[in-house]
């Protein structure tokens, strides 16, 4: 398909000062993943959500790809102490993020959100979050090494079970598949609307699915974004997202021409 062809989908952008001026921006890797994987194309939306017209933006974009961040969600944005150690933040991010999230369900956009994502999607359907999970009994450590370069920090290392029956089964075609980790905070209590898709053999929750969802709705906690063209079951992931934002488009596509 050719790349002008490609639904576009919305990405929201973190901010961060940088030479004296506020940045909004993505990392490269989950763009690349959007483009090369999903054959789609991704439009950073700015974290400025007084000026974000989401009823507009809905018309223009097929689906959301809720990115990972270096920051972390405001505690008190799920009910828990806001306390400096939890950070970084940014309450831009979270702004945006959230208020996206809920209107892309609402309007059933496809959705995929990884790391920080799955944590927001969370968040913003009333579940709340667990931090320094390495610290709590029985749990195993899920940061990545400590000064590890990039492949190695994200090198696939952790086996995560899959629910049977789970729409991550269907799409991998697997019980169990291994994945990248370098996360200290996760999902505490799930949100009633949102069903355990997968979970490492500590029991944290790796993997989530909008319940009655009519599309495509994840959150993964790992980074099927970094392997996405040479791990099977990132590749995969990618691939049904991107397969369920052209159903998506083409859906709208025939309605506007038969209202």
């Amino acid at each position: 398909m050719p790349i002008s062809h490609n639904p576009l989908i919305a990405v929201p952008a973190d901010t961060s000062f940088f030479d004296g001026y506020l940045w909004h921006g993505a990392p490269q890797q989950y763009l690349l993943a959007a483009c090369e994987v999903a054959r789609l194309t991704p439009v950073i939306i700015p974290s400025l959500p007084d000026f974000i017209n989401l009823e507009l933006l809905s018309e223009m974009v097929d689906g959301v790809l809720i990115t990972g961040a270096k920051s972390n969600v405001q505690p008190k944005l799920y009910g828990a102490t806001m306390d400096p150690a939890l950070g970084p933040f940014d309450p831009q991010r979270d702004a945006s993020s959230l208020s996206l999230i809920k209107f892309a369900l609402k309007r059933d956009l496809p959705i995929l959100a990884i790391c920080r994502g799955i944590q927001e999607l969370n968040v913003a359907l009333g579940g709340t979050l667990a931090h320094n999970i390495q610290d709590l009994p029985d749990r195993d450590d899920h940061r990545a090494p400590e000064n590890a370069e990039p492949d190695d920090k994200f090198a696939i290392r952790q086996p995560v079970l899959i629910k049977e029956q789970s729409c991550l089964a269907k799409i991998l075609d697997q019980r169990e598949i291994n994945v990248n980790s370098v996360h200290q905070q996760a999902i505490d209590k799930i949100s009633d609307k949102l069903q355990t898709e997968a979970i490492a053999k500590d029991g944290t929750i790796e993997a989530v699915s909008v319940k009655g969802a009519k599309t495509f709705a994840i959150g993964v906690q790992w980074h099927p974004e970094y392997w996405a063209k040479s791990d099977q079951p990132s590749r995969k992931i990618f691939e049904a997202f991107g397969d369920a934002v052209r159903a998506h488009h083409k859906q709208r596509q025939f309605d506007r021409q038969n209202p």
